[in-house]
């Protein structure tokens, strides 16, 4: 990918950088210890595997630019625990640390020229260019006009570095945004009311402790490993080096809208199952399906889910603060591991998994607890080194890999915020995608907008191939339609 030919940025106070200058960093206003999260993530940072979270907001119409500038500059100052950089560590420090500064290090927003190709630029720059650590913020707004799949209109890309921030929290600081550029009020809207039923007999528990790489262990039945989705890529093998001039470990990106699939009627007030439960089935069917139609045997099939139970107004926490739980699925879907991935899979079964799955999630979000459990903390104590916890980290990651979950489905569900940019409207599309790593190397996640699922696929190319993500694409679409209607 060619480098894209920026304009001089301005910084806040008005001066000008290239931007591939140095400008002298802001003063430290204090300084904060990494939360466990950002270290064991700094832990095992990888330059070949960018850790960027993409965040793609379509607007039907133009923004003003200096506007647009000025409030997300605006934004940042009223959220200053984003305005954040990586203090230099020695191996022999205890901690990592944030400085937090009083504004910007160099500017954040970019208007790239505009073109046809624009935007696939971008979304190509959002998978392989992430934000530094060691300048503040770590992340990237990119304004994108008149691009083939922006219809005349604008699509904001944000491009952040996952070490420091997640998705929720950045979409936090643009919802601050569209409230300073438009005038119009993004308060959050009152989330959704899950309403109480029974607990299965196979209902899921958290666990306590989480693994090296960050999950709970899965509920569910573990005696066996979970399911590897199956590689299918037309790239040799790593020592024989990158084909078609993609490197091995960059991610390939499919982003997609699917009909939010019907579910049945309520009864007493309570849904059997949530869309959440739907798209966690579907990501199930989606990898058995996919597995045997490359001949692999059946294996369990684990799903890690981040839950966030942070709450969405201006005193919401900025950073990584969502929990990881996994969904684990027992003997049950064993014995029904044919009638679930035939094609099409069988309706009673899906039924089945679907109520399943409900009972596991709702006893999952109920529970709360720390973010990575007893082992994270224990191993971002800071008792030895940061070089020391840095090497055993990876070294436990490298050992638990093959019990790593199949993969990580992100559902951030309805957008709680209007996201009003005033003359520029509302949004009419919303994508999020989460880092595709190794082992794993593929993650899905989903946005409800408008009535439609707006669905974000993201792979590693050491795993598959442009083709084969496309076609998976397409297997998920499938799958995910397999659950809707009355399956009682």
């Amino acid at each position: 990918m060619t480098a894209l030919h920026q304009p001089p940025r301005q910084e806040p106070d008005g001066r000008d950088t290239a931007p591939t200058g140095a400008p002298a960093p802001r003063p430290t206003l204090t300084r904060v210890p990494f939360p466990v999260v950002d270290e064991i993530s700094r832990h095992c940072l990888q330059d070949d595997e960018p850790e960027t979270v993409h965040i793609e907001v379509h607007l039907p119409g133009r923004t003003d630019h200096e506007r647009l500038r000025t409030a997300f500059h605006q934004a940042l100052l009223r959220h200053p625990r984003i305005l954040m950089r990586q203090a230099p560590a020695h191996w022999w420090r205890r901690r990592y640390e944030w400085q937090l500064t009083a504004a910007p290090d160099a500017d954040p927003v970019v208007f790239p020229p505009p073109g046809p190709d624009a935007l696939v630029r971008a979304r190509e720059r959002a998978l392989t260019d992430c934000p530094p650590l060691d300048a503040s913020p770590p992340v990237r707004l990119e304004v994108i006009e008149a691009g083939p799949d922006a219809a005349g209109g604008t699509v904001l890309l944000l491009t952040l570095n996952h070490t420091a921030l997640d998705g929720p929290a950045c979409l936090r600081v643009l919802a601050t945004a569209a409230e300073l550029y438009g005038g119009a009020d993004n308060s959050p809207a009152p989330p959704p009311v899950r309403a109480p039923g029974p607990r299965a007999h196979q209902a899921g528990r958290p666990a306590a402790a989480a693994r090296p790489d960050g999950n709970a262990p899965a509920t569910g039945h573990r005696l066996t490993r979970p399911a590897r989705i199956a590689p299918d890529n037309a790239t040799p093998t790593p020592a024989d080096g990158p084909a078609h001039g993609i490197p091995l470990r960059t991610n390939g990106m499919l982003i997609t809208e699917l009909p939010v699939p019907a579910r049945p009627a309520r009864i007493d007030g309570r849904a059997p199952y949530t869309v959440n439960d739907q798209l966690l089935v579907a990501t199930s069917l989606t990898v058995a399906r996919w597995n045997r139609l490359h001949g692999r045997p059946t294996s369990p099939v684990v799903i890690t889910m981040p839950v966030d139970d942070r709450p969405r107004g201006s005193e919401m926490p900025i950073g990584n603060g969502t929990r990881l739980v996994t969904v684990g699925f027992g003997p049950e879907e064993r014995r029904d591991a044919e009638l679930l991935a035939a094609d099409p899979p069988d309706p009673g079964a899906v039924a089945l998994l679907l109520r399943r799955t409900a009972d596991r999630t709702r006893a999952l979000k109920s529970a709360h607890g720390h973010q990575l459990g007893l082992s994270g903390r224990l191993l971002t104590a800071p008792l030895l080194p940061v070089g020391v916890r840095g090497a055993v980290t990876r070294a436990l990651r490298t050992a638990a890999a093959p019990w790593t979950s199949t993969t990580l489905l992100s559902n951030i569900g309805r957008i709680p915020y209007p996201l009003d940019f005033g003359d520029a409207g509302r949004p009419t599309a919303v994508w999020f995608s989460a880092p595709a790593r190794m082992p794993r190397g593929l993650t899905v996640t989903t946005v409800s907008v408008g009535g439609r699922i707006q669905l974000a696929l993201r792979w590693s190319h050491a795993l598959l191939d442009d083709a084969a993500g496309a076609r998976l694409g397409a297997l998920f679409a499938g799958s995910l339609a397999a659950t809707e209607g009355d399956l009682r």
